[in-house]
């Protein structure tokens, strides 16, 4: 298959999060016009619709502190296995969320492929609690750490046991929002993070060239996962958990297509587009924007 095939995988899901309606983000940013404006850059895209994934009320909560586990569980080892043929048949795989939880099976999916990947994870909040540290009990705030062989066997040996990433090529951008313990967790790692404040100090510029490097130092490309509530809310206010401060409509943009740029994009996510919340469509709209800057596109 030609290397300008992207395959989406929409993973309606919000079993991860408190507030419903990210289950809904996929059909959002479809409805923005993904595919066709994916086309309009020359790739190929093969859309695979939706995973089937259970509502909420379906469902009774087993444990507070690791909400609908079964249920996430079952819908991230389908998502490994789908990212991981993707993978295998040499396209690039488009992951819609749904809430952030779909970095478990996506980053499960990319180490099931044998493949070595460095991770820009784009995001508000650190997602690194563990069930002893999480106050939510929402496992959407789990994915990274779960990637990093923290919490229960039945997310963290989702396709395959071991971790799913290096921390040495783990980069975190744009946090402003962590919770205290999962904050002593990121020091003891070897995962990077740039905070809002060295995005200030530094600029959106910067700060990404030097995730680039450290990601890609090693690998054969990155995967970039990408919360939309890193985006400020005035921007972006389609998201679960907006909080203020992100970053703002150019710099997200620079941001993808400095990755687009790099030619080391292998694999995407993204997540947390919540339509409820949101405002004609505006953050659906900013995501399917950005989904095209790292593919590529071009202001001129």
């Amino acid at each position: 298959m030609t290397d300008r095939v992207i395959r989406i995988i929409g993973v309606p899901i919000d079993l991860g999060a408190d507030r419903r309606g990210v289950d809904m983000g996929p059909s959002a940013i479809r409805y923005a016009g993904l595919n066709a404006r994916l086309q309009r850059l020359g790739w190929q895209v093969e859309d695979l619709g939706n995973l089937n994934v259970p509502v909420p009320e379906t469902r009774e909560i087993q444990d507070t502190h690791l909400k609908y586990l079964p249920e996430i569980a079952k819908v991230s080892a389908e998502l490994t296995e789908t990212v991981a043929k993707a993978l295998k048949d040499g396209v690039v795989p488009l992951v819609l969320g749904g809430d952030h939880s779909i970095g478990i099976g996506s980053l499960a999916g990319i180490a099931a492929a044998g493949k070595k990947r460095g991770l820009i994870w784009f995001d508000t909040h650190g997602d690194y609690n563990s069930p002893q540290t999480t106050h939510s009990g929402n496992i959407h705030g789990m994915p990274l750490a779960v990637a990093n062989g923290i919490g229960v066997r039945e997310l963290t040996e989702i396709g395959g046991p071991g971790k799913k990433i290096s921390e040495e090529n783990t980069v975190i951008i744009g946090a402003r929002d962590f919770d205290l313990d999962e904050r002593e967790m990121l020091h003891r790692s070897k995962i990077t993070v740039f905070t809002m404040s060295d995005i200030d100090q530094l600029g959106m510029k910067e700060v990404v060239s030097r995730g680039l490097e450290i990601a890609g130092r090693g690998t054969e490309g990155i995967h970039v996962s990408f919360d939309l509530d890193v985006i400020d809310p005035s921007e972006a206010p389609g998201v679960g958990t907006p909080v203020a401060g992100g970053i703002t409509y150019r710099e997200a943009h620079l941001a993808m297509e400095l990755v687009a740029e790099s030619g080391l994009l292998l694999s995407l996510d993204m997540a947390e587009v919540n339509p409820i919340l949101d405002t004609h469509n505006k953050t659906a709209e900013l995501a399917v924007g950005l989904i095209c800057s790292a593919f590529g596109k071009k202001i001129f």
